[in-house]
């Protein structure tokens, strides 16, 4: 079984991300699906181009999301484009199909030969956008375990975005964490309260001190804060940011992109409080 060292061999890495079209059957559905295929590559090759060390594809533009569930048409679709993104940069991949379609995500991941999923919903039961979100960590990691996919990592968001943890309120982000490591997470995401809203750096401080995992933060990195959080992180995923004008539904922008890596400093030391 692989870790995130054997997938990322760089240090701390910046992944970016590509949200595909929405999909067939979505209320956004406007594209064919080869122009669908086409544009990811073609983001793909951009952030290629411009140095980023990793990719996640996801269905961000599929909204309303469906709770824990999407049909063949999604899923099949979206281990097809992971496919495709994989052989046009070689760099690790990793899918996320929303939302918290987590099984899905581990299928389509196994069948396109990438590397990871980003799984929301490992833990702890929360309020999303969507309803009520179960935990799912120990049916997933029986699933990948079933179908043979255990080269394929888990990586999974705590006390994530666009949610309410009201009825995990005396479960603070740091037990979280252990809770998630103990369940055999291979790796933690740590974001703000929404899309492009940056982390916590206290919380992200309380879960390094908390969990021996692979940490990435994955929201609100700009080239302001991201060497702020280089000390205590493992990785970034950037998305907003790296969008033209700094808009997630719009295509990846070289220049926003060279601006973030032209400041970016992986060996950055803490500061002394």
């Amino acid at each position: 079984m692989r870790d995130f060292q054997n997938i990322f061999t760089k240090p701390k890495p910046i992944i970016g991300m590509i949200h595909v079209q929405a999909l067939p059957g979505t209320p956004g559905h406007r594209f064919s699906v080869r122009e669908i295929i086409n544009q990811a590559k073609e983001e793909a090759k951009t952030y290629l181009d411009s140095g980023i060390d990793g990719i996640i594809v996801e269905n961000m533009h599929d909204i309303p999301y469906v709770n824990g569930e999407v049909g063949h048409e999604v899923s099949t679709l979206m281990s097809i484009i992971a496919y495709e993104v994989k052989n046009v940069t070689g760099s690790p991949i990793g899918i996320q199909i929303l939302a918290a379609a987590n099984m899905h995500a581990l299928a389509a991941a196994h069948a396109a030969g990438i590397d990871f999923i980003r799984a929301e919903g490992f833990v702890y039961a929360h309020i999303a956008d969507e309803g009520f979100m179960n935990s799912d960590a120990g049916n997933l990691l029986r699933y990948r375990r079933h179908i043979e996919a255990e080269d394929v990592l888990i990586m999974t968001d705590i006390k994530k975005k666009h949610a309410s943890h009201a009825i995990t309120g005396d479960v603070d982000i740091k037990r979280t964490a252990k809770a998630a490591e103990f369940f055999l997470s291979d790796g933690l995401i740590v974001t703000g309260q929404s899309t492009g809203i940056e982390a916590d750096l206290k919380e992200v401080k309380q879960v390094r001190a908390a969990s021996r995992l692979p940490m990435l933060i994955g929201s609100g990195i700009t080239p302001e804060n991201i060497n702020e959080y280089v000390p205590y992180c493992d990785g970034f995923i950037v998305g907003s940011y790296f969008k033209k004008d700094g808009l997630w539904q719009n295509a990846p922008d070289p220049m926003r992109i060279k601006k973030l890596l032209s400041v970016y400093d992986p060996t950055a030391f803490a500061h002394i409080e």
